[in-house]
């Protein structure tokens, strides 16, 4: 999407989530800013992703859950498409 991400990933309970969302943030950051940035800069100071994030549990729905990050960019465009005329 072009203002979030969706992910669905499994956390091993001794993880705890914080601190891998922290790790994928930091990562990501780290290697978009080597590729699409300008390599010769250190990129200290400057933020990529905004600092909240919503996490929800799956359970039995996560095949709906898979299927909703599947579709949602179409869905979003559809949705807005109907807005226009409304």
């Amino acid at each position: 999407m072009p203002d979030h991400v969706h992910m669905l990933i499994s956390i091993p309970p001794k993880h705890a989530v914080s601190a891998v969302v922290g790790f994928i943030k930091g990562k990501s950051a780290i290697h978009l800013a080597r590729a699409y940035g300008e390599r010769r800069r250190n990129f200290v100071g400057q933020s990529f992703w905004a600092r909240g994030y919503f996490v929800s549990t799956v359970g039995r729905d996560e095949a709906t859950i898979r299927e909703y990050i599947r579709t949602q960019e179409e869905e979003d465009k559809r949705l807005d498409q109907l807005n226009l005329w409304g």
